[in-house]
């Protein structure tokens, strides 16, 4: 017996098949409307000052810490991979309430940009600047009197930015969530000659427990639990682009929001409101959380990352910031072979 033709639903037509357009995996590639792949992202990199070996970093697996040399080898490695940028990550065992080290012209950060620029003059290098890897308290400013003190931080900042500058950046990325920092960089770095360095602003900094894996290891010798003084609360959204419009009237060429997959909801906001290309951040806890299930077994981590970068990208992000950067480039490089 012939089974009879599948019943339409009333006032439905056969023009609202929408399964047609997912058929097979061909069809599904082909019109897919978001496309991620490492060519947007930008990989962080940590290093240190010395030599030696690179430093595994507990809460980041797969991650690690790295000699100046090292670590410019590493960046040249991602590069060479297809991975188009990276941000760059420094820290010191000599600290003091100012972070001084942070300046230092013979720095981790400024020796691996060095190098970089030297053998992979066309890999676009963004340097972190901020304090709170050289400082005995932790924070990403000067203290005073038990509190972080904005204005006595911003000369700071403005050492490292045009230090960093004048090794060799592409863009100086402040994350110090200090007011005013993108036009006292700005300034710094059009007086020192270096209006062509670029400025990627740290923008929505939100204090969120996603940081914790970074915080312990980027510099595990100094604990801050505790730094919605200055950066954003995770509650808060208006705030969030404010920040972001103030930045952008300082002379901020791009700007970043982080973590990514819990402000989802800021970076659509801010994607329909400015003209300006986006960054978001997938942290460590974020990197973490999917590499912790994949480990168990729960989910496959290859899917989990690209699904996740994938969001973050479909939400409104032109570029991401992500641990998974060499990964997905190599990846890419499978597929092809």
């Amino acid at each position: 017996m012939v089974a009879p033709p599948p019943v339409e639903p009333r006032g439905a037509s056969s023009a609202t098949r929408l399964r047609r357009l997912r058929r097979s995996a061909g069809m599904r590639d082909w019109l897919a409307e978001s496309r991620f792949d490492s060519g947007r992202t930008i990989y962080p990199i940590f290093v240190r000052p010395g030599t030696g070996p690179r430093e595994r970093l507990a809460s980041l697996p797969g991650i690690f810490r790295y000699s100046p040399e090292e670590g410019a080898r590493h960046a040249g490695e991602a590069f060479e991979a297809g991975v188009p940028a990276v941000l760059l990550f420094g820290q010191s065992q000599r600290k003091d309430p100012r972070g001084k080290e942070a300046y230092n012209p013979d720095g981790p950060v400024a020796r691996t940009i060095r190098t970089i620029k030297r053998l992979w003059p066309s890999l676009v290098v963004i340097s972190d600047v901020c304090i709170c890897g050289y400082t005995d308290h932790g924070h990403c400013g000067v203290r005073s009197k038990g509190h972080v003190d904005n204005d006595a931080t911003l000369a700071i900042l403005e050492k490292i930015a045009v230090l960093h500058a004048r090794a060799g950046a592409d863009f100086v990325a402040p994350s110090a969530m200090m007011d005013h920092q993108v036009a006292h960089i700005r300034g710094a770095l059009d007086r020192a000659g270096f209006s062509d360095t670029g400025i990627l602003a740290c923008s929505a900094k939100f204090g969120a427990a996603a940081n914790g894996p970074f915080r312990d290891d980027a510099d595990p010798s100094v604990a801050v639990a505790d730094r919605l003084e200055y950066q954003l609360d995770p509650r808060n959204t208006r705030e969030a682009l404010r920040e972001i419009e103030h930045d952008i009237a300082e002379g901020a060429d791009l700007v970043l929001v982080k973590p990514a997959l819990p402000a989802l909801d800021i970076i659509a906001r801010a994607r329909d409101r400015f003209h300006i290309p986006i960054v978001a951040y997938q942290v460590g806890g974020e990197y973490a959380m999917i590499q912790a299930a994949a480990e168990r077994g729960w989910i496959e981590a290859r899917a989990g990352a690209v699904e996740s970068l994938t969001a973050i990208h479909r939400a409104g992000a032109d570029l991401v910031v992500t641990y998974f950067a060499l990964s997905l480039a190599r990846w890419e490089q499978e597929r092809v072979d």
